[in-house]
């Protein structure tokens, strides 16, 4: 199996150090309600997660919230809340709709003000081993105190350097210098340190969570593609400081993000589509299905063509699951379209090609299905696999189409087979099989029945 590696630029043979694959993910910031492009993330790593663990891995999988930073304070102000019960309401409702999607729960879900004493400890470590100083109750952590910072972003610190600004109030050493420990202000909410009543910067929060939960050397690290730089950047910095250099992370994972038009999803610009929005609307199945029909690494767009599109895609599926097959020998080669599939996914998770396989598969059990033969293995074979990437394929849904309509079509097709036209007669005989409707052709009828 061979995924891509941001830090390295390159995909690689992915080598976990056993059995068990660790993998931190940074999850919301609980300050609104979670968005289309978190739903995205979200799923692009549940997807990842299923397949390990299809491929006998066991998977430590933890992922936070941030549920204290100047988002959650000017949220919860605006509310006229706590910080705490605004975390409160939208880590649940986040949650809920994690499993409405169909996402695995994660082993951990940390909170930083659960944290506090170890980011504290973390702080003190890197400020004992002089990577970060103290300046009137803020801590702030020496990036030039190591020599390879922008390695993951693939920045030159000089350049950075000479695009920085230092604000007056700040005493920062360098202007590169980023925040471990933020001093209270008034009205905020702040926690006892060695250095004064406070808060923790957002970057420390990540890396002490994943340092108490997974080690000091996780396997996969992952997130959308934003967080790259600083985030991750400075998570690389400060841990790998702490822990005397050893390698934070041996993998990290960037989605590509949603966008609405031509911007990227995103609530501090206010274009978004929330994840309750986009359920009232669609089925977990479509949008999860829109999430990996192009490469994780990929954007895409969000609107309702392409979802409808999915809710297309994922009926047709149904429907091939519906066929009742016959006794005669399959002639599907089932084993060939598992290796096909795994092919594709062992290829850096090539969802497209895996998608790309599954509709092969769905056509030649619509092809067997017609001319007689055994579907029974091939259908249990999709399933499996539809089942490694999350679609549960539940039918939920109303039939759309309405009795008086079939019959319309019906007597089209005789009348077209009458006239010798039989592969426009085929086209509506195999569009109303996609649509759940099945045909059967009598001497002197043709009847109709919906796949239950």
């Amino acid at each position: 199996m061979k995924i891509h590696n941001t830090l390295t630029g390159t995909t690689e043979l992915f080598k976990p150090s056993g059995n068990t694959v660790s993998m931190y993910v940074c999850g919301i910031t609980p300050y609104s309600p979670a968005h289309v492009g978190h739903a995205m993330r979200s799923v692009v790593f549940d997807v990842f997660k299923r397949y390990l663990i299809h491929k006998g891995f066991q998977v430590i999988h933890v992922e936070n919230f941030t549920d204290i930073d100047d988002k959650m304070i000017d949220g919860a102000n605006k509310q006229g809340i706590s910080v705490s019960e605004l975390a409160e309401s939208n880590i649940s409702r986040y949650l809920k709709e994690m499993d409405m999607l169909e996402v695995l729960r994660a082993n951990s879900y940390p909170r930083a003000t659960d944290e506090i004493e170890n980011i504290v400890n973390m702080i003190s470590g890197l400020i004992d081993n002089e990577s970060a100083y103290e300046v009137n109750g803020d801590v702030y952590f020496r990036v030039r105190s190591i020599s390879d910072y922008g390695k993951l972003s693939d920045r030159d610190i000089e350049k950075l350097k000479s695009g920085a600004r230092v604000a007056i109030a700040d005493h920062k050493e360098d202007a590169l210098d980023f925040a471990l420990w933020k001093s209270q202000k008034p009205g905020e909410p702040a926690w006892k340190s060695p250095w004064g009543l406070g808060r923790p910067g957002w970057h420390i929060e990540c890396s002490a969570m994943a340092l108490e939960y997974l080690g000091e050397s996780i396997d996969i690290h992952g997130g959308g593609q934003d967080l790259i730089f600083p985030h991750h950047e400075n998570e690389i910095a400060q841990s790998e400081s702490f822990s005397g250099q050893k390698p934070f992370a041996k993998v990290w994972m960037h989605n590509g993000l949603v966008r609405l038009g031509e911007d990227k999803m995103s609530k501090s610009l206010g274009n978004m589509v929330t994840i309750g929005q986009a359920l009232e609307k669609h089925s977990a199945d479509a949008l999860r299905l829109l999430f990996i029909s192009a490469h994780y690494r990929s954007p895409i767009t969000y609107n309702e063509d392409a979802v409808l599109a999915q809710e297309n895609a994922i009926q047709r599926i149904k429907n091939a699951l519906k066929l009742e097959g016959q006794e005669a020998r399959s002639k599907i080669d089932t084993e060939s379209y598992m290796s096909s599939f795994e092919v594709a996914m062992d290829d850096d998770l090539n969802t497209p090609k895996a998608l790309a396989v599954i509709f092969d598969l769905v056509r030649d059990i619509y092809k067997q299905h017609k001319d007689g033969s055994s579907i029974s293995d091939a259908q249990a074979t999709l399933k499996k696999i539809t089942g490694v990437l999350g679609l549960t394929l539940s039918n939920t849904e109303s039939n759309t189409v309405s009795d008086s309509f079939i019959d319309l079509l019906i007597e089209i097709r005789i009348s077209l087979r009458e006239a010798n036209q039989y592969e426009l007669a085929d086209k509506i005989r195999d569009g109303l099989l996609d649509l759940g409707v099945q045909i059967e052709d009598g001497i002197d009828k043709s009847s109709w029945s919906r796949l239950s």
